[in-house]
């Protein structure tokens, strides 16, 4: 069995209390910030869920079309969670890289739920933002800011 990297956040997490995101593993640790609550989280693998298996089902039915699943499911509510639980800006605001990153990081977000990562995960990003358990998000937390 491989042994998990661990989060890029000894000395903050990227973008948030630490210097900006310079590589992908470094891009997870900030977008894990803008993901701390529950229902943002579990919205967003939801719609990935539902996005892959629609490209499966194009796949198995031969039906291109309906891989268009995956964004309108992906993304369809996933973007609305940031405003509504998260009280911040999905990454597509940040610009193209961050993007692009972001699309990796919705995969990577789903297999971690999968294989029970993601809470471990969570868990170190939360403790370098040094955030109390009443401090659900980074909302909750003023003196932290978001400039990824």
């Amino acid at each position: 069995m491989r042994m998990r990297k661990p989060l890029p956040v000894v000395t903050g997490v990227p973008g948030v209390n630490a210097p900006k995101p310079k590589n992908f593993d470094e891009f997870y640790a900030f977008y894990l910030s803008q993901h701390l609550h529950p229902t943002t989280r579990r919205v967003h693998v939801a719609g990935m869920t539902i996005g892959w298996l629609s490209v499966a089902a194009a796949a198995v039915f031969r039906r291109p079309f309906i891989a268009l699943g995956l964004p309108l499911f992906g993304y369809g509510a996933a973007i609305p969670s940031h405003y509504i639980w998260e009280k911040n800006k999905p990454a597509l605001s940040y610009g193209l890289m961050p993007f692009v990153w972001a699309i990796g990081c919705d995969s990577r977000q789903a297999f971690g739920f999968y294989t029970g990562r993601l809470t471990r995960d969570v868990n170190e990003v939360r403790a370098a933002l040094n955030l109390t358990p009443a401090q659900i998000t980074l909302a909750d937390a003023p003196e932290l800011s978001t400039a990824a």
